[in-house]
C-alpha cells in the first residue's frame, strides 16, 4: 500500500475511541449513577441502538429527526436510525409488554446515542446516555420523585446545591398561553419550537418570529400573570414549592423552558451548571402521558429525564468532583528468568513459572487487580513496565517466594520495599 493510501487512524468526526484508562474513567462516572439508581429500585434495562425509522418520525423533536439523525436503508429495503434518544424506544418495550410489566416501572439505561449535529464544546454525533423513567403513575408525587432523583444524582458526585440549578416549567401553562394568544395546532408547536431556541438567538429575530405567527406573544401573556392561565401557572407553583420541601432550595420557574420534544405533556424541568465556565444544561427531562399509546391501548403514564456523558463530564471537570478510576491492575507480577550458559539469553523455568501462575490465581481470586508477567524480561525491563501502565506495586516471584510464601513488595509510587508474607498481601490489597 502507498503511503498516500494508508488508512486513517483518527476516528469518524464527532466520535471517540476509548482506550483502557478513558474507559475506566467513564464506567467510574456511570458506576456512581448506577449506584445512587440501584440503591432507589431502579432496574436497568438495554436494546439495540437501531429501531425503524417510523419511531421517530411519529412523534419528536422535528430538528433531530429532520436533520440530526443517522437513517439508512437496510439491504432488506428498511428504513432504520441510529436512535437519537431512548424514550421512544422505552415506549415501544412497554407497550409491547404492558399486560406482564409490574407497574409502576422505574427503569434506567445507559448506552450511546447518535445525532449528526456539528461537534463542539459539549455536543459530539456519538455520545453516552443515562435515561431514567418512571412509568405508571400519574403527575404528582412521581414528578416531585424524578426531579429529586436528579438531583440525587448530582450529590453523589459530591454536588453542593449553589453548583447549579433547577429550571421547571409547565407544558399545560405553555399550551394555555399559546391558545390566548391564538396559537393551535401546527401554529403552537412552531412557537414551542422557537421558545426552545430562543435563548440562543437574536432578540429581534425572536421577535420577527413570533411576530410571524401571532400578535400576542405567549410568553408575556405567562409573565404578565394573564388570568386565563393562572391555573397552570398555580400548578407549577406547587411543584416549585414541593421540591423545595423536599429539599431542592435550588428549583425556579422559568417560562422560556420548552423542551424540544413534542411527547411532554406535564411538567419539563432542565438542570444548568452555574458556573460561568461552562454555562450549559446538563439534564433535562419531563412528564410524557401520551407516549406508548401510540403503540396501541390506553395512555400509560411517564416521567423521565437524561443526560448525556460528556455534559456531565464537563461539569464534574469544571468543578472538580470527577470520581476517581481504579480498574487498573494493582498488582505487577514479576517473574525471575534465569540466563544461559552464555547469558545471552534468558528463560523461565517451567516449575517457577507454574508457581507464579498459581501465586497470582491467588491474587485474582480473592479480587485484587493482578498482571502477571509472563516475557523473558529482566526485572529491571519488568518493573519498568510496571511504571509505564501506572501499576503501584510490585514483586518478583521467584524460588524463595515459592518457599517462604513470602514477597519482597515494592511500591514504586515511593520506591520503598518491604517484606511481606502473601496472605497479609492480599489482606492489604483488598481494602
Amino acid at each position: 500500500m502507498d503511503k498516500e493510501d494508508k488508512l486513517s487512524t483518527e476516528p469518524y468526526k464527532g466520535v471517540r475511541d476509548f482506550y483502557p484508562a478513558d474507559w475506566a474513567q467513564m464506567n467510574a462516572m456511570f458506576g456512581v449513577v448506577r449506584g445512587v439508581l440501584a440503591a432507589r429500585g431502579y432496574e436497568e434495562y438495554q436494546a439495540s441502538p437501531l429501531e425503524r425509522s417510523e419511531l421517530y418520525e411519529s412523534k419528536g423533536n422535528e430538528e433531530i429527526v429532520n436533520e440530526q439523525t443517522y437513517t439508512f436503508q437496510d439491504r432488506g429495503e428498511r428504513m432504520v436510525t441510529l436512535r437519537p434518544e431512548m424514550t421512544p424506544t422505552l415506549a415501544r418495550m412497554v407497550a409491547g409488554k404492558r399486560r406482564e410489566l409490574p407497574f409502576p416501572l422505574r427503569w434506567f439505561s445507559i448506552g450511546n446515542r447518535f445525532r449528526y449535529e456539528r461537534p463542539q464544546k459539549g455536543r459530539l454525533r456519538e455520545f453516552y446516555q443515562a435515561d431514567i423513567d418512571l412509568v405508571g403513575l400519574p403527575e404528582g408525587e412521581a414528578d416531585i420523585e424524578v426531579m429529586k432523583l436528579a438531583t440525587t444524582v448530582l450529590g453523589a458526585f459530591g454536588a453542593a446545591s449553589k453548583d447549579y440549578i433547577v429550571r421547571v416549567n409547565y407544558r399545560p401553562l405553555l399550551v394555555g398561553a399559546c391558545k390566548a394568544a391564538g396559537l393551535a395546532g401546527e401554529a403552537a408547536r412552531q412557537y414551542l419550537r422557537l421558545l426552545d431556541k430562543k435563548a440562543k438567538m437574536p432578540g429581534e429575530e425572536y421577535k420577527a418570529a413570533v411576530a410571524a405567527l401571532t400578535k400576542s406573544d405567549p410568553l408575556a401573556l405567562i409573565e404578565s400573570g394573564d388570568e386565563r392561565i393562572k391555573p397552570a401557572k398555580d400548578a407549577v407553583d406547587a411543584i416549585i414549592r414541593n421540591l423545595k420541601e423536599r429539599g431542592v432550595d435550588n428549583a425556579v420557574f422559568d417560562p422560556t423552558l420548552a423542551r424540544g420534544f413534542d411527547y411532554y405533556t406535564g411538567v419539563v424541568f432542565e438542570i444548568f451548571d452555574t458556573n460561568p465556565e461552562n454555562p450549559r444544561a446538563l439534564f433535562g427531562g419531563g412528564r410524557y402521558d401520551g407516549l406508548v399509546a401510540l403503540f396501541g391501548g390506553e395512555p400509560i403514564p411517564a416521567v423521565g429525564f437524561a443526560f448525556g456523558d460528556v455534559t456531565l463530564m464537563d461539569f464534574l471537570t469544571t468543578h472538580g468532583l470527577v470520581p476517581a478510576s481504579d480498574a487498573a491492575p494493582q498488582l505487577y507480577i514479576g517473574t525471575v528468568p534465569t540466563k544461559s550458559d552464555d547469558e545471552s539469553t534468558r528463560k523461565i523455568s517451567e516449575p517457577l513459572a507454574n508457581a507464579a501462575r498459581k501465586a497470582a490465581e491467588r491474587f485474582s481470586k480473592a479480587g485484587v487487580r493482578t498482571f502477571l508477567n509472563i516475557t523473558d524480561r529482566s526485572t529491571g525491563d519488568q518493573i519498568r513496565d510496571a511504571l509505564r501502565r501506572g501499576i503501584p506495586y510490585f514483586f518478583a516471584y521467584g524460588a524463595d517466594e515459592a518457599a517462604t510464601d513470602t514477597v519482597r513488595l515494592k511500591d514504586l509510587a515511593t520506591s520503598t520495599e518491604e517484606v511481606i508474607a502473601i496472605e497479609a498481601l492480599i489482606s492489604k490489597l483488598q481494602k
